[in-house]
């Protein structure tokens, strides 16, 4: 059986996630209704459809609005609900105030028993080719489009806004004409209306400042190229500002953070539906169990990679084409972070734990040299060809927290192993832990409430462990104690996304040292790209509980997504979980490397137990070897 795309892949059994789109139908088929189902579908959901309003229009005029009875759109909305509940929810058009107050009413009573379902509103005003849909029984369409619905209804209502250029203008009366007030109007508009906001830039026009007058000027003079720049937009980009805003199941680094997510922009008129197409595909993907951030992520490279596929139907722009889920690396944003959330919550999380502590080893100087390191976006400050290239495959990947566990499976062959010894307060340092004011040998309890060490006891252990690593030539990783780690040279890093930005990166790069990263996302791994680490780690994929973890578990359908995107560009580690009952299942979905924690370190005989998850795994790449060369024979019969 075909699957979806018409390739040979098995049919997906499995009751696929429920998206509903209320928004307005489009006669010509490219945006609206129609292209939110196209979507859905494509990005593997199930769409059901709330028609708010019926136009009669094509790819070069909209030439009737007609909004549905109060009475068919509850209708709609109740029938539904009784057989189809959503996992997430797009509106779009919505064709006058009338119809925002009795949504937002409905969306009360609905979040009454279904709090967790994502909404997401596309604040559609005027169509692709300039006329205005939101007509508010007017008979004036551009006479109407020019006021502006007003949402406050919808205020703490929704999860996310998606207004573009001239609608955040609008929807905030505020000039938005550079990319400072842009963004401005993104946060007013995140404050007003209780939400995250991801405000577009894709569709700058620019040099038009009128949407009504002409949305598709192609060629434009010197002049405005140049007042653009000025005004802080890149004419070669497609830059979005995404507002996030106590964001639900994300991790505490990122669930209020403020972001600029830059792609480079795809040269075409046929944009047709491409507001709907990202609104709905950012539904479709949260309908999964992805993070807002993940979902906008995704959804702006599928729009990236919809535009650059798309071809004319009529005598206007032309819709975007379906190509499926984005694993293409090229088409994802580069994510710039705006503001101090990212340190902020860092040091938040240290002072609540132990707040005189910190004040005695973070100095004014080191929050400050922090807080520049955000400002200069430090993937910029790293040199291009990245980290240290690792020259094997890690295979079965041990994390322990003890010397004498350490030295017995480096001794029983192990040849990749991380240490990672948990302190809260080593890694805020500028200088070496045993160089800081803590005195010569503590010891203090971390949050799990295993024994942790700090000051010249962690020192010494890390520096008898690098030695180990040597000896047995081994790949050694140090988490966290990165100073550490560059003064007795050992081999690599593996750093948490909460420590990038207080760690000196160049640092470690010019010591030649190979940094791992961890990831918990989407946006995560992004993020870990933009580095060029020697590895990135992906999960965590299984409940654990050998530490608190920032956010929910991805499981094997995120873990394969997340391959199929980097496989052909890092080393990938799975972790989080993982033991010999699932070490099968997660061979299976493509990733090439494991770290194991709990598996063998609550073992009864480590090295026993590192031995049998490592023959399981090689036993996994056998059969997958042998089940790719038994597929490519069959092609040749």
């Amino acid at each position: 059986m075909l699957g979806i795309h018409g390739d040979n892949a098995p049919m997906n059994t499995e009751r696929p996630a429920f998206v509903w789109t209320i928004a307005g139908s489009d006669s010509g088929g490219g945006a609206g209704i129609q292209a939110d189902l196209a979507t859905i579908q494509d990005l593997g959901c199930h769409g059901c459809s709330v028609i708010t309003t019926v136009t009669a229009q094509s790819s070069v005029a909209v030439i009737l609005v007609e909004p549905v009875s109060a009475a068919m759109l509850m209708a709609q909305l109740t029938t539904l609900l009784s057989d189809l509940p959503p996992k997430a929810i797009k509106i779009g058009l919505l064709a006058d105030q009338t119809q925002v107050a009795l949504l937002a009413d409905w969306i009360a009573s609905f979040k009454i028993h279904y709090p967790s379902v994502p909404v997401i509103v596309d604040p559609v005003m005027v169509a692709s080719c300039g006329d205005a849909l939101a007509v508010d029984n007017c008979q004036d369409i551009k006479s109407a489009a020019k006021s502006a619905l007003d949402f406050k209804p919808f205020k703490g209502l929704i999860e996310l806004i998606t207004p573009n250029v001239l609608e955040l203008g609008r929807l905030t009366h505020s000039d938005v004409s550079t990319k400072a007030q842009f963004a401005a109007a993104a946060l007013a508009l995140s404050q007003s209306l209780d939400c995250s906001v991801l405000a577009k830039g894709g569709d700058v026009s620019f040099g038009c400042t009128d949407i009504l007058a002409d949305t598709h000027a192609q060629t434009q003079t010197n002049a405005h190229d140049i007042a653009y720049k000025s005004n802080g937009w890149d004419l070669e980009l497609a830059e979005d500002y995404l507002v996030c805003r106590q964001v639900r199941a994300s991790s505490k680094l990122h669930q209020n953070g403020r972001f600029w997510l830059a792609s480079q922009r795809v040269n075409t008129r046929h944009n047709h539906g491409s507001g709907c197409t990202l609104s709905s595909a950012i539904a479709a993907v949260l309908a999964q169990g992805f993070v807002l951030q993940d979902a906008v992520v995704v959804a702006k490279a599928y729009v990236s990679q919809g535009l650059s596929a798309a071809i004319g139907l009529g005598q206007g722009p032309g819709p975007l084409a379906r190509t499926g889920w984005p694993n293409n690396l090229s088409r994802y944003a580069k994510i710039n972070l705006c503001d101090g959330n990212f340190i902020r919550h860092h040091l938040n999380r240290h002072l609540d734990v132990r707040s005189d502590l910190v004040a005695t080893v973070l100095s004014a100087t080191d929050q400050a040299t922090a807080q520049v390191r955000i400002a200069s976006t430090p993937p910029q400050n790293i040199l291009s060809h990245g980290f240290k290239v690792l020259d094997a495959e890690l295979g079965v990947y041990p994390v322990v927290s003890d010397l004498t566990m350490l030295e017995s499976l480096l001794a029983a062959g192990v040849k990749t192993v991380q240490l990672r010894i948990k302190t809260d307060i080593s890694e805020l340092t500028t200088a070496a832990p045993a160089e800081s004011d803590l005195g010569k040998s503590a010891l203090s309890r971390c949050e799990s409430g295993e024994p942790e060490l700090i000051g010249s006891e962690l020192e010494a252990q890390i520096q008898t462990a690098i030695a180990l690593g040597k000896h047995f030539n081994a790949q050694l990783f140090i988490n966290d104690h990165w100073q550490l780690a560059i003064k007795y040279r050992a081999l690599g890093v593996h750093l948490g996304q909460e420590d990038l930005a207080v760690t000196d990166l160049a640092a470690i790069q010019a010591a030649g040292l190979a940094l791992g990263i961890s990831s918990h996302s989407y946006f995560e791994l992004l993020l870990a790209h933009q580095y060029s680490p020697s590895y990135i780690a992906l999960g965590h994929i299984f409940p654990t509980t050998t530490k608190q973890m920032p956010s929910a578990p991805q499981g094997l359908a995120k873990l394969t997504h997340y391959v199929a995107l980097l496989q052909d560009h890092y080393p990938l580690v799975a972790i989080g979980g993982i033991d010999l009952d699932n070490l099968a299942k997660v061979k299976a979905s493509g990733v090439g490397n494991i770290a194991v924690v709990r598996a063998i370190t609550k073992a009864k005989d480590p090295v026993a137990a590192f031995a049998e998850l490592s023959q399981a795994w090689e036993q996994c790449s056998l059969s997958e070897e042998l089940a790719v060369k038994h597929g490519l024979g069959a092609k040749h019969e």
